[in-house]
Order: C-alpha cells, then structure tokens, then sequence
C-alpha cells in the first residue's frame, strides 16, 4: 500500500498573503486531500493524505508576529485546514546546525568572510579583465539571473579561517559545490510537469547554507524541514524549479529522502508581472475588506489549476 501523501505549505511571514499564495497553498491543500480522502481534525483521517503547515520566519529583521497572525487568518478565511501544529523554523535551529556540522566535517563547507561590496567589486573587475574565448567564468549567471560568488575565500588555508573566526569576524558558511557534486555523482529528481529533471547545481556556485545573520539559509532548512517533517510532495512555484537542484544535492549528501516536486506556473497580474509581495500585489486581506466570496475566489483559483 502507497504511503500517504504528505505536502506542505510554507510562507514567509514578511507581509500579508496574496492571490499568489493562495493559489499555491490551495495546490498543496487540494493534493494531500484527494490522496486517500480528506485528512481532516489534527491528526489527519485514515489513509488520508496530510496537509502541514510551516512558517519560514529564519530572516528575523523581516518576519513579524502579526504576519503569522495574518497568514492564519487568509488560510481560515480560504476555508483550508493543516493537520498537527504550526511548526517555525525559529524554533528548529538545533536540527539545522547538526547538519551543517555534518557537512563541515565532509569537507564540504567553507566559512566566507565576503562583504556584499567585495564580491561586487571582484566581479567588476573581472568583467574588465582580458579573459579567453569562453569568457571570465565568475560571470556566470546563475539561475536567477545574478553572478555567480567568484570563491574568493574558498581558498583559504585551514589556519587563516580559524584565525579569522576566532577573531570574531563575521562569517557565512558556503557549500564547496565542486567537491560536494564529485562525491555525491549523478543525481535526479522528478517533477509532475517536467518529468525526470538531471540534477544542476552547479549552476547556483557555491551556495551559502548559514548567512552572517542568521544560522542557516533557505536552502539548507528547506531540505531539512521537508526530510523531518515526512513530507512526500513538495508543491511550490515555478520560481523555486531552480533551487530544487540544490535540494536534491543536499539531500544526497545528507542521506536524506527526495520528494515527489509539483511546481506550478506562476499567477501573473494584469501586466503580466507575477504577483509578488515587493510588487504590491493585491492581499487576500484586501480583498476579504472588499467583500470578495472567498468561496468564490477558491473556485476560480482551482478553475485556474486544472
């Protein structure tokens, strides 16, 4: 017998939910809820699939108690439900640092002590520099169009990092990729759209796992949360395919299970722009002070998916 579908949905509480949002939480919902019947109440029916819900509040200057709050009441007016508590990610560090212990003592993380305005200027020069006929390779562009980090500390001698961090100086800690994919090999995942998708991510560069301000990074959480929490289907939006060839390294190099990944299309607005909360797109908050039926908005929502 097929293990029950398990998906999740797993805002960032930085603002208040939009069409966007709904859409894809709806996505997730509607899949754990038709696999086996409806989970429903805290534990989750019989056989039935499970729908959970996490909050991603690591970037602590930005997440903000009334946007959980906020993000509780959008779902409730939508009429979705999450089987067991909320879980934060706030409140999971502990599990996040054993794996990036784990990957430091592989040899596979280095600490970067690179400012913002360092690897700029390193990859201004190099643009300006004479180069072969494949051109300056810390131009590469990753996957979301920026450079590639030029590795500037992960040459650094042993004892010069240890000097470094015990004088205090402020670190990130990034994943060597070129030696974290020659030991993890050839890798795959598959996507209920794309199909079986050959794992890249040595397009990302070297990645950070913990950022100066905070003990991990969306990455490296993600994998974990998703492996801890049991989850069988991850359901997200097309802007995150990219970032699932990480995921799929991390969880190699973790031992970790790899999921089944729906992504979806994105919703766009009326100029064809994506709804993003930095582009002011219209809250499910605003819509429900206009009246809007949200059972209504659902139907068009899942109109919108089929």
């Amino acid at each position: 017998m097929a293990s029950a579908v398990i998906s999740r949905f797993a805002p960032s509480p930085t603002g208040r939910l939009h069409l966007g949002h709904a859409f894809s939480a709806l996505a997730a919902h509607d899949l754990a809820r038709s696999a086996g019947g409806a989970a429903g109440g805290a534990g989750g029916g019989a056989g039935g699939g499970r729908f959970l819900l996490r909050i991603e509040d690591i970037d602590r200057t930005r997440c903000r108690p009334e946007h959980v709050a906020g993000i509780v009441e959008d779902l409730r007016w939508l009429g979705l439900d999450w089987d067991g508590d909320v879980v934060f990610q706030s409140q999971r560090l502990p599990l996040y640092a054993a794996a990036l212990e784990r990957l430091k003592a592989a040899g596979l993380a280095y600490p970067c002590f690179c400012t913002r305005a360092r690897i700029a200027a390193e990859i201004a020069a190099s643009a300006t520099a004479p180069h072969g006929p494949e051109g300056p390779r810390d131009r590469m562009a990753g996957p979301d169009g920026g450079p590639l980090y030029p590795g500037l500390c992960r040459a650094l001698d042993d004892a010069g990092r240890a000097a470094r961090i015990a004088a205090g100086e402020a670190h990130a800690w990034r994943l060597d990729m070129a030696r974290a994919t020659a030991l993890a090999g050839p890798l795959a995942w598959n996507d209920a759209r794309a199909g079986t998708v050959a794992a890249a991510p040595g397009i990302h560069g070297d990645v950070v796992l913990a950022r100066k301000d905070a003990p991990t990074s969306y990455h490296l959480a993600v994998t974990v949360d998703d492996a801890a929490q049991g989850v069988t289907d991850v359901v997200r939006g097309a802007d995150l395919f990219a970032a699932t060839h990480v995921h799929r390294l991390l969880q190699a190099l973790l031992d970790l299970p790899t999921p089944a990944y729906h992504h979806h299309a994105l919703l766009t607005g009326a100029n064809g722009e994506r709804l993003a909360k930095r582009a002011g797109s219209p809250t499910l908050a605003a819509m429900r002070a206009d009246g809007v039926d949200p059972a209504a908005l659902v139907a068009r929502l899942r109109a919108a998916a089929a």
